[in-house]
């Protein structure tokens, strides 16, 4: 078997490559008319193994529905049920006549109106008539809850502020006008009259406006065959007819509060779920 011997290397100098200046014509203004091409990456590559595109991973957690308050979600909302929950508290604990003097003292009755109108009107909110677990007091957290995500805290106190107040005054001023006519004793004006229901129910009016009409409607006929059963009854009269105004005060709201739903949700801090066109 031959060897092969590889050639001594030579001593001359290697012939210098031609300067592209001088060799090529001028192209760069030709190619920056041209497109682009697209750059592959390594794993792009000719002959790399194809990987499919990484997808998110599922949200298998359990998330519960936003029905409660929360401190940070729903401050007012939040904070107005643990005064309640607290005053109710402390009522169980006292003793019956303190109570009741407590009652008739926030009473929103036309005397204490006549002299102490915003005193009471603020004292009568502290108090859920049938105790913490009414019924009241449920609808309370919810509808206060689910219309404060839809509108902020400031606009849903204000709501409920103008239900309690309006059909307050919508109820009460018809009895002074009626005892100063002589129509009714004066033992009228010191009737007892306390609790956040004229604020609920005003709330949930304004709340039926943003949601989806087979939601609202419902919500309201239910609601709305409560107050009539109420008023057939008729075990207290004034109340009776206090609810249906709040509730019509609430529905009153309903352009500002869908203007208000509109800009936070476009905003992107409304809740959106459960709303829909007017």
């Amino acid at each position: 078997m031959e060897r092969t011997v590889p050639p001594a290397p030579s001593d001359a100098p290697a012939p210098e490559a031609p300067a592209p200046d001088t060799c090529f014509p001028d192209t760069a203004g030709l190619l920056d008319g041209m497109p682009r091409q697209r750059v592959r990456d390594a794993a792009n590559a000719p002959g790399a193994p194809l990987t499919p595109p990484a997808t998110a991973a599922p949200d298998t957690g359990f998330r519960l529905p936003r029905l409660l308050p929360t401190p940070a979600g729903t401050p007012f909302t939040f904070g107005y049920g643990a005064v309640l929950a607290l005053v109710s508290l402390v009522a169980a604990r006292l003793d019956p006549g303190v109570v009741h003097t407590l009652h008739q003292g926030s009473s929103t009755d036309v005397a204490h109106l006549l002299r102490t109108p915003v005193l009471v009107l603020v004292a009568s909110a502290l108090w859920i008539a049938g105790g913490i677990l009414s019924p009241y007091a449920l609808a309370l957290l919810f509808v206060l809850t689910a219309l404060e995500r839809r509108i902020g805290g400031v606009r849903t106190a204000g709501v409920f502020l103008l239900g309690h107040i309006g059909a307050t005054l919508a109820t009460e001023v018809p009895v002074g006008l009626a005892v100063l006519a002589g129509q009714l004793p004066a033992s009228s004006l010191h009737r007892l009259d306390y609790g956040v229901s004229f604020g609920v129910a005003a709330s949930l009016g304004a709340l039926a406006g943003l949601l989806r009409p087979w939601l609202r409607w419902p919500l309201l006929a239910l609601f709305g065959w409560v107050l009539v059963s109420d008023l057939l009854a008729f075990t207290d009269p004034l109340t009776d007819w206090g609810h249906p105004i709040a509730l019509a005060i609430g529905v009153a709201t309903w352009p500002l509060v869908r203007r208000r739903h509109r800009r936070l949700v476009a905003a992107g801090q409304g809740l959106s779920f459960g709303s829909g066109r007017p």
